[in-house]
């Protein structure tokens, strides 16, 4: 009796965990990464301040480390017309629709220590992931019209 109790509350206690699809995106994403270039789905030249933090150009040619045990991690923008350094923040895959697979990107920027000082945090959708490519993306509205910005990825 005592081992099918055990039993019982072992597999209650796994089941509760992230689901196969998180589990495996997660050890996929777990390493260094360039975030190679970012695109619109329209033409044109946009402002767009991405992350609460830097332009397109600055992002881009950024280099980012994920650490999904602690699902932490660290960002550093290079570029020399920028606000160079590290950024750190906090992360969650979350799965929206197990049929399909599809899944959230949850992303809270925050000090050395990973602590928020704002709170705020960004939803990205996690569009695409291999062991060599990543894509997010974010759709806001622009003008009454959807605006979807996507940021490409590759692993190093």
């Amino acid at each position: 009796m005592k081992r099918i109790l055990l039993l019982l509350v072992t597999l209650s206690i796994l089941s509760c965990g992230a689901s196969k699809t998180v589990r495996t995106s997660k050890k996929v994403i777990k390493g260094n990464w360039a975030l190679t270039n970012i695109t619109y789905d329209r033409s044109g030249n946009y402002n767009i301040t991405l992350l609460n933090d830097a332009s397109k150009n600055c992002f881009e040619g950024s280099y980012w480390q994920f650490v999904p045990n602690n699902n932490t991690g660290v960002y550093n923008i290079d570029a020399s017309s920028c606000n160079t350094g590290a950024r750190h923040f906090v992360f969650t895959i979350q799965e929206i629709d197990q049929q399909t697979g599809l899944y959230d990107f949850l992303l809270k920027p925050t000090n050395e220590k990973h602590k928020s000082e704002t709170n705020q945090g960004f939803r990205l959708k996690l569009s695409a992931l291999s062991d060599t490519a990543m894509q997010w993306q974010q759709t806001l509205m622009v003008e009454g019209q959807p605006f979807t910005i996507s940021m490409n990825f590759t692993k190093l």
